[in-house]
């Protein structure tokens, strides 16, 4: 029995250990933080929704991968296998968010405008609008804003996790 809760110590020790694991929450959190105040500055008012959506500013995916990246090339190193397979991923992730994604808000939004044309003409009721969300995806400021908040957070948080004594 000893042997098990030693070992289920050791497990949640290297869980809450992981250093690129924490400033990859921390770089998520953040960016979802800032997004309601970026909506403020882009006129668009305060909406609270936006912190638990995907989409706007800054792309809380790339400040993910990014903060992952940095902190896995800060504490394996450039060369490490992990660093290679997290910064694909990234830029996979990033350019998904960027076009893909991106290109599919576009279409959503031209879609909701023919929703409320068939709803004008249908206006007895036979046709029912859903609409689709619109921003699915990001521009390439909103990625290279996460990229950026995503680097300094995990930079930031590795080296004083990992190095500052």
């Amino acid at each position: 029995m000893e042997r098990i809760c030693n070992d289920t110590l050791s497990r949640m020790e290297k869980l809450f250990g992981n250093t690129p694991l924490w400033a990859a929450f921390i770089a998520f959190v953040l960016a979802q933080a800032i997004k309601p105040f970026t909506g403020l500055l882009d006129g668009k008012g305060w909406n609270m929704r936006m912190l638990t959506t995907t989409g706007g500013m800054p792309s809380s995916h790339s400040a993910t991968m990014a903060a992952l990246t940095v902190s896995i090339a800060m504490v394996e190193g450039l060369g490490s296998h992990l660093f290679a397979i997290s910064f694909v991923a990234s830029l996979i992730i990033m350019n998904d968010a960027m076009n893909v994604r991106y290109e599919t808000g576009k279409q959503a939004e031209i879609i909701n405008k023919w929703s409320e044309l068939l709803s004008e003409i249908h206006k007895n009721g036979a046709f029912s609008p859903e609409n689709l969300k619109t921003m699915i995806g990001h521009s390439s400021l909103q990625v290279a804003a996460g990229a950026l908040l995503g680097l300094i957070t995990g930079s930031v948080f590795t080296y004083f996790r990992e190095f500052h004594v």
